[in-house]
């Protein structure tokens, strides 16, 4: 998954512009207490951060 993927998916479930302050400000256990924003500038893959943030938002499973 590309980041322009991921960026995608995180504003079509959260809004354009709630899916930044999101990123920014939780912390996730399965990014080791990470934000997305951290995640993503510590060169974590966009689709283990993606698995992170499907769990937390509880997505549909189509959604993986």
């Amino acid at each position: 998954m590309r980041e322009t993927e991921f960026w995608q998916r995180m504003e079509r479930h959260l809004g354009g512009a709630y899916a930044a302050v999101w990123a920014d400000q939780t912390h996730l256990a399965a990014l080791d207490d990470r934000t997305v924003t951290e995640a993503l500038h510590a060169g974590v893959p966009c689709k283990r951060v993606w698995r992170a943030v499907h769990e937390q938002l509880e997505l549909p499973a189509h959604e993986w």
